[in-house]
Formats: structure tokens, sequence, C-alpha cells
């Protein structure tokens, strides 16, 4: 992978040669993974994700006639056009949604923001959240708004949700502008605090491997929506603001009192929510080989309680465990996606291999492997 600087340079040639002029800037936002902390977000609860080193790469241009026009590497080689004073949610399509939709929630906001050129690369990223991110913290600049980190997360999140119709909580935005290189991010759905917990892999022998199974998922075909729909009725049924306030105490009680239904995605939230708060410690206290054991019980969780993991992550699971991971689970919304595998560095390519072998023997494709590196959020590169 190149650096930043080799980043910057070929997006800002690519961005000459689309629009005929030099851009203003070049920014980057990272994916990230999530450690633990899964469908607690949208809970007011906790998470601690960490960003990768794999970003989207943008070069923009202020414009002053109000048109958006919009390029990516990865896409048909089209120019997409708007007037920014027509968009609304709806009639923008396909992966030009995200960037339009944060415009649009500018201005939403009642900020002053007109048009501008950009183009975008991936660095072998598909993350709605960094383009999302990528765009916030440009326009952020481009005039001048000044919005804090939080702020720009926020008004990326009303884009995916209001815009694009995901109906998602706001960790994957804090993470892509919050995070810092070498430290996860211990996040307050609900305050927005964030608190940086130092996480040094390479200095304890250890890796984190993403083990992506290539199954795809759309968290719009209303599984997700369904999801958060039935967290808000239970929080209602038991008088609560949001989940985040039901305590690991009174789990049992809150339980008895809830229909089939609702009782497992309770108890994931609850639990789920306390596993972040004891991996907090673990990391705190320089222990993150002692994270293995909490990382699959939240991979039991998000496969009996909340039933959002499928065959090809349960797979990956057991036959990283069984290879020698100290823990793994799936990250993200589920139905799909990746597994995370705290991994020995001296076991990280057998573990890869086991699975890539258990996956051959199910019929599976073949699953891509990478390692996850803590790093830096959204930023200014060229």
């Amino acid at each position: 992978m190149t650096g930043p600087a080799a980043q910057a340079a070929a997006v800002r040639r690519e961005f000459e040669r689309i629009h005929g002029r030099a851009p203003d800037g070049v920014w980057a936002a990272p994916g990230r993974v999530n450690l633990i902390g899964e469908h607690t977000d949208y809970n007011d609860g906790f998470a601690l994700p960490m960003a990768l080193p794999q970003t989207t790469v943008l070069a923009a241009g202020r414009r002053e006639d109000g048109l958006l026009r919009l390029h990516s590497a990865q896409g048909d080689g089209r120019i997409t056009e708007l007037a920014v004073a027509d968009l609304a949610p709806g009639p923008v399509s396909g992966w030009a949604r995200y960037p339009a939709g944060v415009v649009w929630a500018l201005r939403e906001r009642g900020l002053p923001v007109g048009g501008a050129d950009v183009h975008l690369d991936s660095t072998g990223l598909s993350s709605s959240a960094a383009l999302e991110c990528a765009v916030a913290v440009a326009y952020d600049e481009l005039y001048a708004l000044r919005l804090t980190r939080p702020e720009l997360a926020r008004v990326a999140q009303y884009a995916e949700n209001a815009f694009a119709g995901v109906p998602c909580g706001v960790m994957d935005q804090m993470a892509s502008v919050c995070c810092v290189e070498g430290s996860a991010l211990h996040l307050d759905s609900r305050s927005l605090d964030v608190r940086q917990v130092p996480f040094d892999l390479t200095g304890h022998g250890l890796r984190l491997l993403v083990l992506d199974t290539r199954v795809a998922h759309d968290l719009a075909d209303g599984a997700y929506a369904a999801l958060r729909a039935g967290c808000e009725r239970a929080a209602g049924l038991l008088g609560l603001t949001a989940l985040r306030d039901l305590s690991e105490a009174e789990l049992p009680g809150a339980l008895a009192d809830l229909p089939d239904d609702l009782a497992p995605l309770v108890r994931h939230v609850v639990t789920e929510n306390a596993r972040v708060g004891r991996a907090v410690e673990r990391l705190s206290a320089g222990e993150p080989e002692s994270l293995g054991p909490l990382l699959t019980a939240g991979h039991a969780s998000l496969r009996d309680d909340y039933r959002v993991s499928c065959p090809e992550t349960d797979l990956a699971v057991e036959a990283a465990v069984a290879a020698g991971a100290l823990g793994a689970r799936m990250t993200g919304g589920g139905f799909g996606g990746s597994v995370i595998a705290l991994v020995p560095a001296a076991a990280a390519a057998s573990v890869a291999r086991a699975v890539t072998d258990a996956f051959a023997a199910a019929g599976f494709g073949t699953p891509a492997v990478l390692e996850a590196v803590p790093s830096a959020g959204a930023r200014r590169i060229g």
C-alpha cells in the first residue's frame, strides 16, 4: 500500500485530468473495524472501534456556480452533476447518494455551502461512512464551517439516515473522524464523548486479522431497520429512553417482562455494552491478549440472540479459534461481511490458511484476509 503523500499526488493528478484544474486540497477518511460493541450505537450504548489504514481519498475544489460534480475512480467513468440547491432524498442513487447526502445535510443545518468538483478513490475499502466523512472534512475546509469532529460525524450519519435511507447509528462516522493512530476509540453514543484507549498489538506480539467472507449485505433492505425498531419498542415497554439505560443487574427482571421476540435483542445489547466496558478495562491495563474470550462471546451473542450472523461468518469464527486465534467474532452490521480474529503474531498465517481451507471444504468462496492496524482518522493529506 502506498503512503498518504503518494495517494494524495495520484488523486490530485486524476482530479486535474478529469476537472481540468488543480484541486483546493486532498483529504482522506478511513474505514473502521469494531473490536466490540455491535448494534449498541443506535441504543445510545458503547462501542470500541478503531480506524483502518485503508481510506477513501478525495480531491476537491470549490465551485461558485452551485454545481456538485462527482467522479469516482471506482465508478463508470462519468461525472455525476447535481445542483446543490435541488438536492433532496430520493432522486440520487448509487454511490453518489453518499457524498450528495453530506452536502444536503450541511444545507439542512443552515450552513452556507455550495458546489464543488470532486474526485474520489478508494484504497481497497468499501465504506459509506468513510466516503461521507471524507466529503464532510473537505467541505468543512472548503467552506470554512469550523465544525467539531462529533458535529461532522452527526452530519455524515444524518446523510446516511435521511438521504441514503440506512438507519445506522453514529459509530462508523465517529470512528472515521475521531480515531487516532495506535488506539481504539471508546465511544459513548449518547453523549459522543470519546476516549482514546491504547491498543498496542505489535508490542504484545499480536495481530488482528480481518477475514472478509465476501458475503454481501445490504443494510437498507429492512433487516437493520427491523432490529432497530425492535430495540426501540423494547425500551418503550421497559420505560427507558434507550436500552443503554438497562444494567446487567437489572437484565433478568427485564427479560421476564418482555415478549419472546424482544428479549433476545435486549439481552444482546445489555451484555454487549458490558463487554465493551470489560474490553476497555483490559486494554487500559495493558492486557490486549485477554480480549479474546470477549470477542468470541460477542459473536455468540450476535449469532444466537441478535441473529445477524450467517454460515460463513460462523465458520470463520470457528475455524480461526480452532487454529489458534485467541478470540474471533463477526464485525459490522451482520448478514455477511467480515470477521475479526485476534491472533498471536506467529499464528497469523496458519489461522488465515485454516479459515481459507474451511471455506473451500464447505463450498464457500475464498475469503480475503487483511491485517487491521489502529490508524488515524479523517484528515487533510495534500
